[in-house]
């Protein structure tokens, strides 16, 4: 709605997407408060929350990967950097968000960890030329303004 207008909703194939982007924000909600509940009431180092997840990780995409063991080769062969780059960057992140929340709100920590969806729609923009139009740019300084706002409150 921020980047179409009103006109983007009122179209009769709106009403799945506007569904499935309200899931994905309350599943987000709730895996946050479970994440701050873990770290902030009971005390559950960053590091080892981080590494139950990882551990769920490994128990749920490795039944795939072994069904698709020639294209997990290939992915690896062509892709080795990349992936050897995000499998440290991303738990890493993860953490700091983790320990950031040992110690200060989670009202203060959620909507800044967001902001990797301004950073992705930049990079869209800049890297896929994207191009950035005024409807981005009003998403964008809309997304920054809710930051501060949520911030400051």
């Amino acid at each position: 709605m921020i980047s179409g207008g009103l006109q983007a909703i009122r179209g009769a194939d709106t009403l799945f997407p506007l569904l499935y982007g309200l899931m994905i924000g309350c599943l987000i909600a709730a895996y946050t408060l479970l994440d701050k509940a873990a770290v902030g009431f009971a005390l559950m180092p960053p590091l080892l929350l981080n590494y139950g997840t990882i551990v769920g990780q490994v128990l749920m995409l490795t039944p795939k990967a072994l069904r698709n063991v020639d294209q997990v080769k290939s992915d690896w062969k062509e892709h080795r950097k990349e992936a050897i780059g995000i499998g440290i960057l991303n738990p890493l992140a993860y953490i700091l968000v983790l320990t950031a929340m040992t110690f200060t709100q989670v009202s203060h920590v959620a909507p800044v960890r967001e902001l990797s969806i301004l950073i992705g729609t930049v990079m869209g923009a800049k890297m896929l030329s994207e191009g950035l139009g005024y409807r981005r740019i009003v998403a964008a300084a809309t997304m920054v303004l809710g930051i501060i706002v949520i911030t400051l409150s």
